[in-house]
């Protein structure tokens, strides 16, 4: 089983919250997720948390693409605009540097039209054992 069908099956709070992984491979990793009524938050635009979880997904199934087990250690988001009901929202992971123990990464979120949505950053830490 790869990493992909893996997280999808294993992450019940990801796949609980919609979120799914698309693509994944040793450079790149993909998470989509379809904005709908349960993500809105009080300003009627998706909360943050959502697109948190979206991300991690991404960021998960690029540290631990090559199934040793890694967790991350560190996030930062940013929010550069809101999400609506609706939006097909796609977050892609691109590794930064893949270091054997501190794997960091780069996220960007977009919707279905391009838009920049949120930016995150990761740090992992990279264990012994295998995923």
């Amino acid at each position: 089983m790869n990493i992909q069908e893996l997280l999808n099956r294993t992450d019940r709070f990801a796949a609980n919250a919609g979120c799914r992984i698309t693509e994944a491979d040793a450079n790149h990793a993909v998470a989509e997720m379809l904005v709908t009524n349960d993500h809105l938050n009080g300003g009627n635009v998706c909360q943050g948390g959502a697109l948190f979880t979206l991300a991690d997904l991404a960021i998960a199934a690029l540290m631990n693409y090559r199934e040793q087990l890694t967790f991350g250690i560190s996030n930062s988001i940013m929010f550069v605009s809101s999400a609506k009901e609706g939006d097909l929202l796609r977050a892609e992971a691109v590794s930064v540097c893949d270091h054997h123990k501190i794997p960091s990464v780069e996220v960007r979120v977009t919707n279905q039209e391009g838009r920049l949505i949120c930016h995150v950053t990761g740090l992992g830490y990279r264990k012994s054992q295998k995923i």
